[in-house]
């Protein structure tokens, strides 16, 4: 049976994927285009309505260009809207997130022929995203993942460290951490543990791999996790992804975020101290119900002298069902719009000024692809000369620009 996967949203979906990848190939599926394949599993996100326009494009298109597809629809759309989801042309069936782990047993036939183990390559796909968490008990007022994902549950320790064990035996070098609410890891196990005691853990495992941290709320990354991958050695990547949504106190109160902007501040400025090199990455979003003139212009304040290194800008989507879908004060499209093409401005200058700093550096990093791009510990992706395969380890001088570099000794 030829199958091809279609992912949509974040590194969690990415997460699941790959594991829907690898019981595809461990039962004799073959990776196959969507225009081509038996069955097609689209993968989705809810986060925002383009999100959900995203996926229902994609299934008409499968279906349009290649009519004798069977389509499964999984993910936070097709949980949270079900019904709609499955009138769409072509699906089959609708898996939501509580059955997404038996998605492919209840497609393949149990007594189909053994296939291939995943390794480095398989689907474009040179680093391993290993999902340790899921589910959210946060109440941020715009996010509706809460009610697609359902409570916290985190994989025990003793599973994540068989779990690297045997991605790094496959061959694969770096491990990207991911969950929906990574920082909250631990707090649902008896008895109860936390992402500090999961990379402890982690780096006492005798494997050659590199680990890369995803997303973590900021109020989930306290110093002592940041002295940890400083003093790493090289273990876990200097590679941080902390959303700050808004750098107005009354919007992110507005928000639910359990912070300020001066927690913020105080947290990447002392993180960005003990690692100068780290990559710190951010979320914003822009047009939240009752963002006024004022609001925004507390973004505008504080975010060209962060030491943020690049911004993901969001605009504001009414979720049904969420508290802020029921606010008053609407921000309009327009207005949306504008402050949000600034605020990548100034995420595009924020980028620059990192990669500036870095030329002349030697970082280390891992080939993807053909083997002439590099991803560095610090999230550089760099150019270099062909001649190497992919997942190669490499030392790389970074160029003037931060984008093109040499091989280092």
């Amino acid at each position: 049976m030829k199958y091809s996967i279609l992912t949509f949203g974040c590194r969690v979906n990415q997460a699941d994927s790959l594991r829907m990848e690898e019981e595809f190939l461990a039962r004799g599926g073959i990776a196959s285009g969507a225009a081509d394949a038996d069955v097609v599993v689209v993968n989705t996100c809810s986060v925002t309505a383009s999100a959900d326009q995203g996926a229902r494009q994609t299934i008409r298109r499968v279906a349009r260009d290649n009519p004798g597809s069977r389509i499964i629809v999984t993910g936070c759309y097709a949980t949270r809207c079900e019904a709609d989801v499955a009138a769409l042309p072509n699906v089959v069936r609708v898996v939501r997130n509580s059955d997404k782990e038996a998605l492919v047993g209840r497609v393949v036939d149990g007594d189909g022929p053994c296939g291939a183990a995943i390794v480095p390559g398989v689907a474009g796909r040179t680093a391993f995203t290993l999902r340790v968490q899921t589910g959210c008990e946060a109440r941020c007022s715009y996010c509706i993942i809460p009610s697609t994902r359902g409570a916290g549950r985190s994989l025990p320790i003793a599973e994540v460290v068989c779990e690297v064990a045997r991605i790094a035996a496959a061959g694969f070098k770096e491990i990207a951490l991911t969950g929906v609410h990574l920082g909250s890891y631990g707090r649902d196990l008896c008895p109860p543990r936390s992402v500090i005691d999961l990379i402890r853990a982690l780096d006492r495992v005798a494997a050659d791999v590199v680990f890369r941290i995803s997303s973590l709320e900021p109020m989930d990354c306290p110093p002592a996790l940041v002295d940890l991958v400083a003093s790493s050695g090289g273990r876990f990547a200097p590679h941080f992804h902390l959303p700050l949504q808004h750098a107005d106190d009354a919007m992110l109160a507005a928000m639910r975020r359990p912070y300020t902007r001066d927690d913020y501040r105080r947290l990447v400025d002392g993180l960005h101290e003990r690692m100068p090199h780290a990559s710190i990455g951010s979320d914003m979003i822009v047009g939240f119900p009752g963002e006024t003139a004022d609001h925004f212009r507390s973004n505008l304040d504080y975010l060209p002298s962060s030491p943020l290194t690049h911004l993901h800008v969001f605009p504001y989507s009414d979720r049904p069902g969420t508290e802020a879908s029921s606010m008053r004060w609407k921000v309009d499209g327009a207005t949306i719009r504008d402050r949000g093409m600034r605020l990548r401005q100034i995420g595009a200058a924020l980028t620059g000024r990192f990669h500036a700093s870095q030329s002349g550096t030697i970082r280390p990093g891992l080939t993807l692809e053909d083997g002439s791009l590099v991803v560095t510990d610090n999230y550089l992706k760099v150019r270099i000369p062909p001649g190497l395969a992919r997942n190669q380890r490499v030392r790389v001088r970074i160029g003037e620009g931060g984008v093109f570099g040499t091989l280092a000794p």
